[in-house]
């Protein structure tokens, strides 16, 4: 081989080799900015996933207050209606004293002032909770004043007198009607 063409082959080589390096290093270069990318997208993905996460957070919380704030209004007087009750109950004994009276100016007042304040407290959510002798007796909704021997068979269990009328506040019991249960 003479030296031209050894001359000639190393160049090649060289230039093979070189043209591998760069391929490679190409190559190489490529695999790094693919890695890059999907770790950019990977963090990408992660940040929309807590973005997410936190927005669902927020969202329950504003409508966990809304919930509570709604609850505040609707027992917001439950304090001032817990302190008119007795009013109401002296209101239904006189009522009672003085039913067979109806013709009297001074019983006719009383009654319109009674049925006023009824009505404005209802308007405010306050309503009687329905309780009437021969209920079934129930410890939740219920406050057993004493048990007597039941008249029947049948008013075991059940209510046979009430002696002071339950309201309640929107749905919330405010005070429990107190009864007498036969046993």
């Amino acid at each position: 081989m003479s030296n031209k063409d050894k001359n000639t082959k190393t160049v090649i080589e060289e230039e093979i080799i070189n043209d591998t390096e760069q391929a490679i290093k190409e190559e190489s270069e490529k695999v790094v900015e693919q890695q890059e990318e999907e770790s950019v997208e990977e963090k990408l993905q992660a940040e929309k996933d807590r973005y997410l996460r936190l927005f669902a957070e927020f969202e329950n919380y504003k409508k966990r207050t809304s919930k509570e704030r709604i609850e505040l209004f609707k027992t917001a007087g439950q304090d001032m209606m817990v302190a008119v009750l007795p009013i109401l109950d002296d209101f239904d004994r006189a009522m009672n004293e003085f039913s067979d009276d109806k013709e009297d100016v001074h019983v006719q007042g009383m009654t319109l002032i009674n049925n006023k304040l009824k009505e404005t407290l209802k308007q405010k959510g306050l309503s009687v909770a329905e309780t009437k002798p021969g209920d079934v007796f129930n410890a939740d909704l219920h406050e057993a004043i004493t048990q007597i021997p039941a008249p029947s068979d049948d008013m075991k269990g059940k209510i046979i007198d009430v002696i002071e009328k339950g309201y309640l506040l929107g749905d919330k019991i405010i005070r429990y009607p107190k009864v007498v249960i036969g046993q």
